[in-house]
This record gives structure tokens, sequence and C-alpha cells, in this order.
């Protein structure tokens, strides 16, 4: 098993966040895993990308230049990393967000309205959450209990109050792809 996974994003949305707890989840759960978070100079709403790597072996090198999957939380990220997606891989987006269409044609795109789902759960802070349940669902990369755990490692203990929300999430994107059976290769 080998997944190349890109984040992208603005600051504030999460998106450094959800790869610092996928990387903690895979290597709580025995995997070998490598995590490069890529800052704007910007403190808000600069970019905030990362790559994470996660596998069964050895990682040759840990920056993701062709990811497996892309996660775009916005337009931008979009417009400028799509095209690095393997073919037959997975571009996930912020359908909330993100309104720009996928222009090609090879890779499995999955929209998810992570806002407005946490929203729903009665917190928008925790979109990127949504959105990392239904990447779990679909790749297998690492589980919704191994994340739980990494949120009491990666959250300062003043955020721990946080963790039922985003245990939530989690689980609202993973029930989102069973409901809607997505898969990957559909």
């Amino acid at each position: 098993m080998l997944e190349e996974i890109y984040i992208a994003g603005f600051g504030g949305q999460g998106a450094l966040s959800t790869g610092q707890l996928l990387a903690q989840a895979g290597l709580l759960e025995g995997k070998c895993v490598s995590y490069v978070p890529v800052y704007g100079v910007e403190k808000r709403g600069g970019v905030a990308n990362c790559g994470v790597t996660i596998s069964d072996r050895e990682i040759s090198s840990p920056i993701v230049t062709e990811p497996t999957v892309l996660v775009v939380m916005n337009n931008p990220s979009l417009a400028r990393y799509q095209d690095t997606v393997v073919p037959g891989g997975m571009i996930m987006i912020n359908s909330s967000l993100v309104e720009s269409p996928v222009t090609r044609s090879d890779v499995k795109v999955v929209s998810i309205r992570a806002n407005e789902e946490a929203e729903a759960l009665g917190n928008v802070k925790v979109a990127n959450n949504v959105i990392l349940g239904a990447l779990l669902a679909l790749t297998g990369v690492a589980s919704i209990k191994g994340v739980e755990q990494s949120l009491k490692e990666v959250f300062p203990k003043r955020h721990h109050h946080m963790i039922p929300a985003n245990v939530k999430a989690l689980e609202r994107g993973a029930e989102l792809v069973r409901a809607h059976k997505f898969s990957r290769t559909d």
C-alpha cells in the first residue's frame, strides 16, 4: 500500500492539521509516514498545503509531487494542483468552497459539501475533518480510531474539548461516502 496525498488550501482551512492528523494516525498504526508542510508568508489566508505519504514499506522521498489523492479546499488549489494527480488518482473537493470544475477525465472526483456538513454538526471549523473522514473511508490509509487518538496527541490540551466534534466530523465524512456509495473506482 502506498498513498501520496496532497492537501491544499488557504491558511485557516485546516489543510495542515488534516495532514498532521493523517500522518500521526499512520504512525500509530505502524505504517511508514512522511509529512511535509508548505506555508505561505501570510499568517491567515495564505498558502497552506502539505504532502503526506503513507506506506507499508519504506518511503523513498518525502516530497509529494504526483499525488494519488489530492484534497482541495479552494478554487486556486484546484487550478494549481489538479494536473499533478496521477492518472487513475482521486481529487477530493470541498464543494462548499470550490466552484470550478475538475477538467480531467482520468481521475475520480469526490465532491463533499464539507462546510455545510460541518455547520449541520454545529461547528464549521470541523469541515476539514469531514473531508478527512471521507478520505479514510475511500482509501483505508488509516482508521477513524487512529485519527481520534491522533487528535489527542496533535491538538494542544486547551483544544481537547473540541475532540468529540472532530470525531463526529470524521464519522460524518465516512458516512457520506458509504451513503453515496462512492468508491475509488467509480
